[in-house]
C-alpha cells in the first residue's frame, strides 16, 4: 500500500487548504478519509474501497490512483493529475 505510484498526484486540501502531493496509495487513502473537503461521494467512496482492496492484495496501485484523482476531480481539489 506504501509503493510510489509512478506519477503523483497533487490535491489542494486540508484547513486552510494546501498543495499536498500524494505519492502513494496510504497516503491517498489517509487524504480522503483525515482531509477530504467532503464526507459523501459515489466517486470517493470508490476510491476507499480500491484503497482497501490495494491493501488487501486484490487490486493494483495504479487502480487506487485513478479512483484518487476521480475522487479529487468530484470535490473539485484536483491540481495535477
Amino acid at each position: 500500500m506504501n509503493t510510489p505510484w509512478k506519477k503523483p498526484v497533487i490535491v489542494l486540501i486540508g484547513e486552510p487548504p494546501e498543495k499536498t502531493v500524494i505519492e502513494t496509495t496510504q497516503g491517498a487513502a489517509w487524504a480522503m478519509i483525515e482531509d477530504w473537503p467532503t464526507e459523501d461521494g459515489t466517486c470517493l467512496d470508490r476510491a476507499l474501497a480500491i484503497c482497501a482492496a490495494v491493501d488487501a492484495g486484490k487490486r493494483k496501485p495504479e487502480e487506487a490512483r485513478q479512483a484518487f484523482v476521480e475522487a479529487a476531480n468530484e470535490a473539485g481539489v484536483l491540481l495535477q493529475a
